[in-house]
This record gives structure tokens, C-alpha cells and sequence, in this order.
């Protein structure tokens, strides 16, 4: 996006939120004078209405506006922004209530070391909405309940401050992911962590750049044509009723051949995010932990049309255990619950071993595709080689690049390390090329690394 838009949409949300922040610092003050009975012109905060944003344009307005949020909703949602973008506003909840010389409990909040401002819990939310009004409190519970858009879009960041406390003690405040696509138009992605286990992978690489042989380029160019033509299939042909939704492949080969690499240009070509599933994260130890956090990955894939993709898959979906204890019974669950939300997935799922005979065949036999990544020919070796350098800082004119590529059965993810080691070196000794003594050197250490020791 050009620095221009940029500014023009930063312009256009901080009209939207100067007067939404008005609006809640107003609301604040009121429910605190109706709270303490002091004298206001007001009955009820419900007298205050919202800034008219209907017509506004900018990103926070239009997000209110796709998620269709109620006037309770939009006063918790701007809350939740305000530790982000105005933090003094709620300086006024710091109040010491003399008698017990401590804070009102009823305000809510909590204190973080490095910041001085108080942070909203979700009882400072219900609190500016109901007050002490239990009826009131009770209709507002929807707001904070798992199946509210704000739990299920992971709008908000709801983390409990202690392991055992009230349920409205959570922190509530807009999560950082969303801070971007609220204010200045940035794409949402959630953050990798244990509670969401899949990290966003991209590529600054085009279909050009790679060196595929002529049977994986033509099950890859599949993906993609399922990718543009599904809707045709499933939809207009009436073949939903027949076909299962979605795309299941199986990318398998040795390391370094660039399966991880591939899917994330597969989204890139098809305007789709990857998000890459760490499998190490995803078995947890705690019965139905696996199950919750995996559901939280699908249920966002499936709503943002996103790739997801399962590396070293045979790790979790290799062949089966016996089921000699209450462990691998489990286990086999678990897979099973897996196999389950991957065969259901309307989207794309690619699912990468290092070997396809690892991969039990109750898993294979419900792949649309399966695509072989295998080590480099000579002569996909030799294009490598040939397009991997700089053109700012060259190999030595004199190397045979045929002979190198003749001589070392390397893998494109070994030629990516030997050209960072060549290059650095030459850089370091300020050459105007790369030797072949330089280039040979890195290839050796590299393949050392593997155990090859070569003479």
C-alpha cells in the first residue's frame, strides 16, 4: 500500500475513534456519578448514543460495520482499544475508594508492570455497561462468552491473570494482531503461540525462480486450478452434493527440496495465506488441550480461506501404535479427531513427510494428490546453481557450474546455505567474486553437516 493511502486511512480512523473515545470517556464519567449518586443529567448511560459512523469511512468503521455490533458491543470494543491508543482514559478507574484504602473491586482491572495506565478486565466492561444492576449484568454475559464473535475472531485478547479467578477477571483488550487492521488497514494474521500453534509462512520467491520436474510441476498446477475452478466444480455443476469440500495433498521427499517453500507460493499465486501447523505444539499432554487448540486453527483457516500446512506430518499421522495403554489410545484419538477436521476442511491442506511410507494408509487413500519433491538432476542442479547468486557479486566466470553440478548431489535447501557461506566469505574479504577454492569450501562444510565427508 502506497505511504499516501496509508495516511489518508490513518486520517479517516482517527476521526472515527476521537469521537468514539469521547464517547466512552462520557460514559464512564456517567456511570460513575450514577454509581456514586452524584448529580448528572442523565438516567441511564443507555441516553448516551454512539458516534454516528454509517457513513464514515476507514478501517474501524468498516469493521464495525461488517461485524454489525450493537451499541454494548461497540462501547467494549473501543474499551478494549484503549490501552493501545489512549490509555489516560481510564486513569479515572485508578480512583482509591477511602474507606478499605484500596481500589473499587466493582471497576475492575489490572496493573502490568512496565505500564501505568490500568488495563480492562471484562468486569471493567461489565461494570461501565451494567454497573450494579444484576439484571443488566446478566443480559451483557453474551458479550464475553467462547461462541461471541470476539472469542471466535480472537478480536480480543481475554487471558485470565490468574489460574484460578472470576471468570470476568480476563484482561480485555483488543489483541495485537487486530491493532494493525483496525488503525492503519495492516492484514490480520493471530500471533504463533501455544493457544493458536501455526505460524504464517510467505516466500519473496515467484514460479519462476524454482526448478521443478515436469510431474510435480503438473500436480502443483492442479492445486492451483482446484484453487480457481472449485466453486465451478462444486457450485454451477452441482458436484457439492458427490464431492468432498476442499483439497488434501501429500508433498513428500527428502529435506531441502523445498516442499515448505513450495506451499508457501502456492498461497502467494493464489492470494491465499499458509499457516504452517507446529506438530511439537499441538500434542499437549492435557486430555482434550489438542482438540481445543487445533479447533481454533481450523475454525479460522475455514472462515479466512486459508492454506493450512502440516510439516513432518508422519510425526502425527504416521503409521498407528498399538493400543496397549490409556496413552496411545489417546493418541490414536487424537489423530483420528485430526483426520477428522482435515477431511471436513472446505479449504486447502498440505501435508509434508520426509517419506511417503510413513504415512498410514488411512490417511493417504483420502489425498487428492500426492506430490514427490526429489533431489535435483543434474541438470535442475546446474539451473540452480546458475540463478542462486547475485548478479552484484558473481561466481568466477572461469567455474564450470556443469561440472559442480555434475560432481555434488546437493539439495536446493544445501545450495541456499552454500550461497549464504560463499557469499559472506567474499563479502568479508571485499571480492568482486566468488571463487570456485570459496564455493567448493561451503559446499563441503555443508554436506559435512550431513555426515558426507569428502576428500
Amino acid at each position: 500500500m502506497e505511504l499516501t493511502a496509508i495516511h489518508t486511512i490513518v486520517e479517516q480512523n482517527a476521526a472515527a475513534l476521537t469521537a468514539e473515545l469521547s464517547w466512552l470517556s462520557l460514559v464512564i464519567h456517567t456511570r460513575l456519578e450514577l454509581h456514586f449518586e452524584q448529580e448528572t443529567p442523565y438516567q441511564s448511560i443507555d441516553e448516551l448514543r454512539p458516534p454516528d459512523i454509517e457513513n464514515e469511512e476507514g478501517t474501524y468503521a468498516a469493521f464495525v460495520q461488517k461485524m454489525n455490533l450493537n451499541t454494548a458491543e461497540r462501547l467494549v470494543l473501543i474499551l478494549g482499544l484503549v490501552p493501545h491508543i489512549k490509555p489516560e482514559t481510564l486513569d479515572i478507574l485508578l480512583t482509591k475508594n477511602k474507606e478499605y484504602d484500596r481500589r473499587y473491586s466493582e471497576f475492575g482491572g489490572v496493573l502490568l508492570e512496565g505500564h501505568l495506565g490500568l488495563i480492562p478486565t471484562a468486569e471493567t466492561a461489565m461494570f461501565i455497561l451494567a454497573g450494579d444492576d444484576l439484571v443488566k449484568r446478566l443480559r451483557y454475559h453474551y458479550i464475553f462468552a467462547e461462541n461471541h464473535v470476539f472469542a471466535t475472531e480472537q478480536v480480543m485478547k481475554s487471558t485470565v491473570t490468574k489460574k484460578v479467578g472470576p471468570w470476568l477477571n480476563s484482561i480485555w483488550m483488543v489483541a495485537d494482531e487486530y491493532i494493525g487492521a483496525l488503525i492503519h488497514s495492516t492484514p490480520y494474521h493471530p500471533a504463533y503461540s501455544p493457544d493458536f500453534p501455526a505460524q504464517l509462512i510467505i516466500t519473496q520467491l515467484e514460479w519462476e525462480d524454482i526448478v521443478l520436474s515436469k510431474n510435480t510441476a503438473e500436480h502443483l498446477q492442479e492445486i492451483r486450478d482446484w484453487i480457481a475452478q472449485e466453486h465451478v466444480l462444486m457450485h454451477d455443476l452441482g458436484l457439492g452434493k458427490l464431492l468432498k469440500p476442499g483439497y488434501k495433498s501429500l508433498f513428500y521427499g527428502p529435506p531441502g527440496t523445498g516442499k515448505t517453500m513450495t506451499a508457501a507460493l502456492l498461497g502467494k499465486s493464489t492470494n491465499k495465506s499458509v499457516y504452517k501447523i507446529d506438530l511439537s505444539m499441538v500434542v499437549s499432554k492435557y486430555i482434550g488441550e489438542t482438540e481445543k487448540n487445533l479447533a481454533k486453527v481450523f475454525d479460522q483457516a475455514a472462515k479466512r480461506d486459508w492454506i493450512l500446512f502440516f510439516d513432518e506430518a508422519d510425526s502425527l499421522f504416521g503409521k498407528r501404535t498399538q493400543m496397549n495403554s490409556a496413552n496411545d489410545r489417546y493418541g490414536n484419538q487424537e489423530i483420528g479427531y485430526l483426520l477428522q477436521r482435515i477431511e471436513d476442511f472446505p479449504g486447502v491442506v498440505i501435508l509434508a513427510s520426509n517419506l511417503k511410507e510413513n504415512i498410514d494408509e488411512a490417511f493417504t487413500r483420502r489425498f487428492q494428490s500426492m506430490v514427490a519433491f526429489s533431489m535435483p538432476e543434474v541438470e535442475e542442479r546446474y539451473t540452480l546453481w546458475e540463478q542462486s547468486f547475485s548478479t552484484k557479486l558473481p561466481l568466477d566466470p572461469t567455474i564450470d557450474l556443469w561440472t559442480i553440478a555434475e560432481k555434488y548431489e546437493v539439495s536446493g535447501g544445501v545450495m541456499i546455505n552454500v550461497v549464504r557461506k560463499a557469499t559472506l566469505r567474499a563479502v568479508t574479504h571485499q571480492q568482486k567474486t566468488i571463487s570456485q577454492k570459496e564455493l567448493e569450501t561451503a559446499i563441503h562444510q555443508e554436506l559435512q553437516k550431513e555426515g558426507i565427508i569428502l576428500n
